[in-house]
Parts: C-alpha cells; sequence; structure tokens
C-alpha cells in the first residue's frame, strides 16, 4: 500500500497532512491505519512516521468541501504512541495552522493581497477558523521568515481565528454551568474552572498544587511529582462537564488541563503563567485550542484566570508557556466574535508513504463518520 502524504509543521506541533480520498483508497478503518502508518503501539514509533512524543504524532486530513461558505475542511487525529489508538474527541490549534498553508500550496485557494483569508471549518468540533496567512504581493514569500516562541528557525505567518468558539463540544461555555467547582482528588480538594472553547479545558491554581508563583521555570519537576493527582482531576472534571459518564471512559486528549498562576512582580511582559499538559505530560509550549478556552476564561467572571488577570476588558492576553510568552487576540467581526493567536507553518517534506501489509478491518462507509 502507498499513500501520499505531506510532513509539515504547525506551530509547536508536527503532523502528517493527508487528503481524505488518499486514504480512504487503502479500504481499511482509520483508526487501523494510522496507528500502524505512526508505528504504534512503540514508545519510540521506530517502525513508523510518528516522532514519539504527543507534539508530533499527529495528523491532519483535509476535504474539499461541498458547500460554497467554507475553503476547506479538516479532521484532526491524535495518534497514541504507546497504545494502538487514535483520539478524534479534539481539535489541535498547532495543528490547524497548515491548513490554510496547504491549501494554498496546493492550489485549493489563490493568493489574494498581501494577506489570504482561509475559510476553515474543523469536523472534530463543528469550529468555523478563519486563517490568514501572509502572501505579500499576493504570493507565498520564496523563503518564509516569520518567527514566534518555541520554534527555532521561521515559517510562513498563519493567524488563526476560532469564531464564536464558546460551547462548541459541551453546547455551553461553562459546562457546569458555574465559574468554579470543587473536585476530590488524592484525598484533597481542589478549586477548578471549566471552560469549553477551543476545546474543553479544566484550570487548576498552581499554588493549590504547591507550586511557587514567583519560581515558573521549577514548576515542571513539582508537576511531574503530581500527574497521578491531575490525571484523577482531569478524568472527573470530564464526567462533570458531560464529555463522559465515567472517569474511566475519559479521553487522553480531553478535556485538557491547565495550571495557571500570577506572573511574578517582576515580570511586567505577561498576564499568566500557564503550563498545559498534553496526553498526560506537561506540554512544551501550550496547546492553541486550549489558549483559547484560557482567554475566554480569563475574562469570564469567578473563574480561577479570571482572578489572575482582573476583569479589566483586554483584546490581547498574554500567557507564559515553557517555550515564552503566547498572545493571544480578540475582535468583533461581522457580528462574530474571533477569538485568536498568531502561528507559524512550513512544509518539511511531500512524500509517499510505503505499508507493506494488507490490514484488515473493512474501511467506515464514509470518512465523516470514521471521523467521529
Amino acid at each position: 500500500m502507498k499513500i501520499e502524504a505531506q510532513w509539515m509543521r504547525g506551530g509547536t506541533s508536527k503532523c502528517w497532512v493527508f487528503e481524505a480520498e488518499h486514504l480512504q483508497a487503502g479500504g481499511t478503518s482509520l483508526d487501523v491505519l494510522l496507528p500502524r502508518l505512526f508505528g504504534s503501539p512503540d514508545p519510540r514509533q521506530i517502525d513508523g512516521v510518528g516522532g514519539a512524543t504527543s507534539t508530533t504524532s499527529k495528523a491532519v486530513i483535509l476535504h474539499r468541501p461541498v458547500s460554497g461558505d467554507v475553503d476547506v475542511e479538516y479532521t484532526f487525529a491524535q495518534v497514541g504512541v504507546e497504545e494502538a489508538a487514535v483520539d478524534w474527541g479534539s481539535n489541535c490549534g498547532n495543528g490547524s495552522a497548515v491548513v490554510g498553508l496547504y491549501a494554498i500550496e496546493k492550489g485549493w485557494v489563490l493568493p489574494n493581497g498581501d494577506v489570504t483569508r482561509i475559510v476553515t471549518r474543523n469536523t472534530n468540533t463543528n469550529q468555523i477558523i478563519v486563517q490568514r496567512v501572509a502572501t505579500p504581493a499576493g504570493a507565498l514569500a520564496s523563503v518564509p521568515d516569520a518567527r514566534m516562541p518555541g520554534v527555532p528557525f521561521p515559517g510562513y505567518a498563519v493567524g488563526l481565528g476560532f469564531q464564536d468558539p464558546a460551547g462548541r463540544t459541551t453546547g455551553a461555555l461553562l459546562p457546569t454551568g458555574a465559574a468554579t467547582d470543587t473536585l476530590t482528588a488524592g484525598g484533597t480538594r481542589w478549586t477548578v474552572s471549566m471552560v469549553d472553547a477551543g476545546a474543553p479545558v479544566v484550570i487548576v491554581n498552581a499554588e493549590e498544587l504547591g507550586l511557587d508563583p514567583a519560581r515558573y521555570d521549577s514548576w515542571r519537576a513539582g508537576v511531574e511529582l503530581q500527574l497521578d493527582t491531575l490525571e484523577q482531576i482531569r478524568r472527573q472534571a470530564a464526567v462533570r462537564m458531560g464529555l463522559v459518564r465515567t472517569t474511566a471512559e475519559a479521553a487522553r486528549a480531553i478535556p485538557k488541563l491547565a495550571i495557571v498562576a500570577a506572573p511574578a512582580q517582576a515580570d511586567p511582559g505577561c498576564d499568566a503563567n500557564v503550563m498545559m499538559l498534553s496526553m498526560g505530560k506537561p506540554h512544551p509550549a501550550l496547546a492553541i485550542t486550549g489558549s483559547i478556552a484560557l482567554t475566554l476564561a480569563a475574562s469570564t467572571p469567578g473563574t480561577v484566570l479570571n482572578s489572575i488577570t482582573g476583569s479589566e476588558p483586554r483584546s490581547i492576553l498574554r500567557l507564559r508557556t515553557p517555550a515564552g510568552v503566547i498572545e493571544t487576540w480578540s475582535e468583533e467581526r461581522d457580528g462574530s466574535l474571533l477569538v485568536g493567536v498568531d502561528r507559524t507553518a512550513r512544509t518539511i517534506a511531500t512524500t509517499t508513504l510505503h505499508l507493506p501489509e494488507l490490514l484488515g478491518s473493512a474501511v467506515e462507509p464514509s470518512f465523516a463518520s470514521a471521523a467521529q
């Protein structure tokens, strides 16, 4: 079996990009096909194209939409590393940054002016994301030169604006109806905020975990000692948010968990310190879908993050992450709220993936149903 694919970096993630029709041609369920292509289950993914971490074991599958109001539809797949499983339950904001660039490079969308707008729809969440790709003089630059925290080399500038992102997964910005809730894990009661925007996120105050807000660089060691407790909190939040019936059923990818605290007094360059978990481990930067949830949480009275940032309206939120400060922005456009962040993206390789064996498990009747 041979499958055409493109390897791309989007933000602080790497993903394999496929056109839906190329995956369908193999006649195999994507829940079987993708783990085998990526080399899972194997912590090294040695016999596949996965990168052996959650941020490099991702797939983005593109469709040409039927309706004219959207330029590109895409489905995100988080491929397990140590398990042969695919999580379809959420979107990836960093991975989303490749979609508009791919569409321009492949001629699906023609550049228009210095900034080309590509309207995309993520099928995992039914979220509209308006992408703004830099196309100076009506074309992609011959050499990309945009930079961002957490990536040592430049790429093409891509802005991601999530249109009216609140409640896309659960139906409400505050799925429990409350700005804060109390959960019990590890024999301790925790005050958390559960927010759904971009992706469902449960927010925990760093000080409740015994982390010093003034020593952000020391957080990772303290967080890694409490991963079991944080996983209990995350799974309980999954039930409270209505994502699953029992904690055992909670997906690995959602809800995401964010640890937040006020910045040190000597650090005027950010509004909050944040460390997010990804697939059970500290994220090297920040999940972009999670940053959208944090942005709305910051402006929602009573949430854990709002108690840190204050209720003053702001168009830009600055979040310190392990990779540096990431800025999110909010704006009204055509009667809709866009909440976004600027990323960079670039194509690393275009190739053909080889899969020698014939896999079992018949493909789903339609691609859309396979991605649910």
